[in-house]
């Protein structure tokens, strides 16, 4: 996993805040079941999987007992990006019982969903391997959760495209109509934010010709067919290459090594973090 400084950063500062506002919408006013429970009394816990998987969130893991009880002591078994096998224990917690009750919902939910999103991710990459091609996540995340996901993305050996709407240009259809044409729009980005990838989204080769001669950083062939996308190929080879290709729109498992072996240098898949399944995990606690 490689994830830039500023980025890292990001995900730090959001992780708190996530994790804050989970803890505050399970609580509430007071978690009246874990009242039934000695204010002293300790406990140990496991949590393992279910099931096999790709691991995914210990740091949100960390910060939901962080945040609730510093003195709960949280042990890893394994790290963010191994795999686990089903009924592998993941980690173990020791510490106030109250504690460990009130925790264990949050940080199951953090853990389980990062992790569904990593082992999706590894599924696919696993297949592509050694074909050059990377897969990319997109902005299709639960709100409040986008920084979170795209890490898991990249524990499961696949790539961030964008993060938002700040950190690169994708103009799309509409943005294409509003501005008078490709050209016109790719001229317009770089005048507003000098530096930053322009990429463009477009359904022929002749909007695939336009935008390479307009010099597009990225050119996303939508619903291409798989001819028409080695002519797109092709034809920026020809010319060395200036713009990098990327493939969207009905890449599943099916035809996902069809379009890596194409030669395309991207491929974006929303199923990443919009489609994704939780892992199951479960919690034992022991005295």
């Amino acid at each position: 996993m490689i994830i830039p400084e500023q980025l890292a950063q990001q995900i730090a500062q959001d992780r708190i805040e996530s994790v804050r506002q989970a803890l505050a919408e399970d609580i509430g006013t007071g978690d009246i079941t874990a009242q039934l429970i000695p204010a002293d009394q300790t406990a140990r816990a496991r949590i393992i999987t279910r099931e096999d998987c790709v691991v995914a969130g210990a740091e949100w893991v960390n910060e939901v007992f962080r945040q609730l009880d510093p003195s709960v002591q949280v042990s890893w078994h394994v790290q963010d990006g191994d795999r686990a096998s089903a009924n592998d224990l993941l980690f173990e917690l020791s510490g106030n019982a109250r504690a460990l009750m009130t925790g264990e919902r949050s940080a199951l939910n953090f853990l389980q969903l990062l992790s569904g999103v990593a082992t999706k991710c590894r599924e696919y990459a696993d297949l592509v391997a050694g074909t050059g091609v990377k897969l990319l996540d997109t902005r299709k995340t639960i709100p409040g959760l986008r920084t979170a996901q795209k890490y898991a993305v990249t524990c499961g050996g696949c790539y961030n495209h964008r993060i938002g709407l700040y950190d690169a240009f994708l103009i799309k259809e509409n943005h294409i109509m509003a501005c008078g044409g490709i050209q016109q729009a790719i001229a317009a980005a770089r005048q507003i934010a000098p530096g930053k990838p322009v990429e463009v989204e477009v359904e022929n080769l002749e909007e695939f010709s336009t935008a390479l001669n307009a010099g597009a950083d990225i050119i996303m062939l939508d619903e291409f067919t798989g001819d028409d996308t080695l002519k797109a190929i092709a034809l920026n080879r020809q010319i060395g290459k200036p713009a990098k290709i990327e493939a969207s729109g009905s890449i599943s498992l099916k035809n996902l090594e069809h379009h890596a072996k194409s030669g395309i240098d991207y491929i974006s898949i929303g199923a990443f973090t919009k489609n994704c399944r939780a892992v199951d995990l479960s919690m034992r606690v022991e005295h």
